[in-house]
């Protein structure tokens, strides 16, 4: 079984070689990311593993299918980069749907603290002399309200936490599980409700159809001045010129955000010593009350070892023709 990895930094290389170990897979690795331009360097290889700033368009399909790649693995929950509908049939597709929700839970949390006690700021201050607390001034969370879009496994962990920071937590989710809002003690919501009252918003949803630019100019104007967003879910879920718009008007008090729509030409690499190109980007980054972090939330040693092990097994299952449990369809028919 001869894989190809793009997209790929040192840990992954870490830790796949490790767990390849017990597979004897024959992996080799790109940093560079799936394209147009790079799918042709699947020729000869069964399987391609790719993250979630891959592009899998029809062009791409088509390159795959001639390279006679039989397998894409994704090393990712996520797969709205990858075109399902030109995929039918010709590929098949496994993700990985779940691997730590503890890691996004908690990160989104310290994204709060952060941004909400501008322990960021303070940080640079500290490090250059200055020990003034004049403008970090934060509030308590005690008795606030948060409103959670998205209310599964990763955000049933986030109300946990927020609970025991004693805020009140309502949500909203297209398919209720009010089993478990007795059990947490939160309550589901309409959205225009959860944005008129919510001090603080989360997103913890999927981009789907329905979700996509969901925060926009007419949702932000329900909202209570000063509100925080927060997402670590998709950058698309967010109309970002809108965002700063409502920035610039102070309707929206601080935004928290590990993705960003436009992602892929910047996060996870290092652009240190070039001028970034991307105004929206730019301006984002401009803003004293909004945190921009780079799609990091995923990113601890128990996450990384399940999407490894998931990985390889969906690979494994693949090659011994056994059911993908974990096989992504086009359901669009």
């Amino acid at each position: 079984m001869k894989i190809l990895f793009y997209d790929t930094k040192p840990y992954d290389k870490e830790f796949f070689n490790r767990y390849n170990k017990d597979y004897g897979f024959d992996i080799k690795y790109l940093a560079g990311k799936l394209t147009e331009e790079s799918a042709d360097l699947a020729k000869g290889y069964d399987v391609v593993s790719i993250f979630v700033n891959d592009t899998v368009d029809k062009k791409v399909v088509d390159i795959l299918v001639e390279c006679g790649v039989k397998l894409i693995a994704m090393r990712c929950a996520g797969y709205n980069n990858v075109s399902l509908k030109d995929i039918d049939g010709r590929i098949k597709v496994v993700r990985v749907p779940a691997y730590s929700p503890y890691s996004i839970a908690e990160y989104t949390m310290g994204m709060i603290m952060t941004l909400n006690r501008k322990i960021h700021k303070a940080y640079i201050r500290t490090r250059e002399g200055n020990f003034s607390i004049t403008g970090l001034m934060g509030y308590d969370l005690h008795e606030k309200t948060a409103g959670i879009i998205g209310a599964g496994k990763i955000a049933q962990i986030l109300i946990k936490i927020l609970k025991g920071f004693g805020m009140r937590v309502i949500a909203y989710d297209p398919y209720p599980n009010y089993e478990k809002a007795m059990e947490l003690d939160f309550e589901f919501t309409d959205l225009d409700t959860l944005y008129i009252e919510s001090d603080i918003i989360s997103l913890n949803c999927p981009l789907t159809k329905e979700t996509r630019y969901m925060i926009n100019r007419n949702s932000m104007n329900k909202m209570k001045d000063g509100v925080m967003i927060v997402n670590t879910g998709r950058g698309m879920l967010i109309d970002t010129v809108d965002l700063i718009e409502a920035l610039k008007d102070k309707k929206i008090g601080a935004a928290a955000l590990d993705v960003y729509e436009e992602e892929a030409d910047y996060f996870f690499e290092d652009h240190s010593n070039m001028v970034i190109e991307d105004d929206i980007l730019g301006r984002l980054l401009s803003f004293n009350n909004v945190l921009v972090t780079s799609h990091q939330a995923f990113f601890t040693k128990e996450a990384v070892e399940e999407i490894t092990r998931v990985t390889m097994e969906n690979i494994k299952r693949f090659q011994e023709g056994k059911p993908l449990e974990n096989e992504v369809n086009y359901i669009g028919k």
